[in-house]
């Protein structure tokens, strides 16, 4: 039997233990709990432990979820996987935060949406996917990219430019993260409004808050292996 809340704790732990490490206070990271295929009890007793902040990469499954937990007031919704453009309406209506943007189209999209939700007041939270190690297989964009479409973003009025997200490659080297901050950094000059590098996984939790991290992005340990 997993036991949510003890999981819970140790990453919490981990987490407060890099961020000794690198000279940092554990109040600078954020853990998003990545819940993609777990049942909504799971999350339930993840949000009950005190975790208000979820990813989820498959869109249908994320909506059944969020209907049967809308009881609950403060749990913030992460759409963390990649977008086809007719998944984008749900997306904009049902998400606090979007982190897989490397699409002009699917921000323009994504404003546009928003544009006919009459109760939307707040816009929605946007990182730019990075594909820093350059791998074929993973979405993201190239470093020359990033300006751009962050440009293009923070001229729409519905969405808000946070940051930047990566999945760096399996035992990237220290430069790779060290690269990334740096990407970071050189975006929060330019736009007041980038407070956030969504970097660092289970396997990469140390390196990640070490070069910057402000969320971690957190699955397995926290709610055991995918069925």
């Amino acid at each position: 039997m997993i036991n949510i809340k003890d999981n819970l704790d140790k990453i919490k732990a981990q987490i407060n233990q890099a961020c000794q490490q690198s000279g940092r206070n554990s109040n600078e990271v954020k853990l998003l709990a990545v819940s993609k295929t777990k049942p909504a009890s799971d999350v339930e007793q993840a949000y009950l432990a005190g975790q208000t902040d979820f990813g989820e990469n498959y869109l249908q499954d994320a909506l059944e979820k969020i209907t049967q937990l809308s009881h609950l007031p403060q749990i913030t919704w992460h759409f963390i996987g990649p977008i086809q453009s007719n998944k984008t309406k749900h997306i904009a209506e049902h998400f606090a935060w979007v982190h897989s943007i490397d699409r002009a189209k699917i921000a323009l999209r994504l404003n546009d949406h928003l544009n006919d939700i009459d109760s939307q007041d707040t816009p929605l939270n946007i990182c730019l996917q990075v594909n820093i190690s350059e791998e074929n297989s993973k979405s993201g964009l190239s470093i020359e990219e990033i300006l751009p479409l962050a440009e293009q973003v923070n001229q729409c009025k519905n969405l808000c430019l946070r940051g930047l997200m990566a999945i760096p490659e399996k035992n990237a080297s220290t430069e790779t993260y060290q690269k990334m901050q740096q990407l970071f950094n050189d975006l929060q000059q330019r736009y007041p409004s980038v407070d956030t590098l969504s970097l660092g996984m289970s396997n990469d939790l140390a390196p990640a808050i070490a070069a910057g991290s402000t969320m971690v992005r957190i699955g397995t340990a926290i709610f055991g292996a995918r069925a």
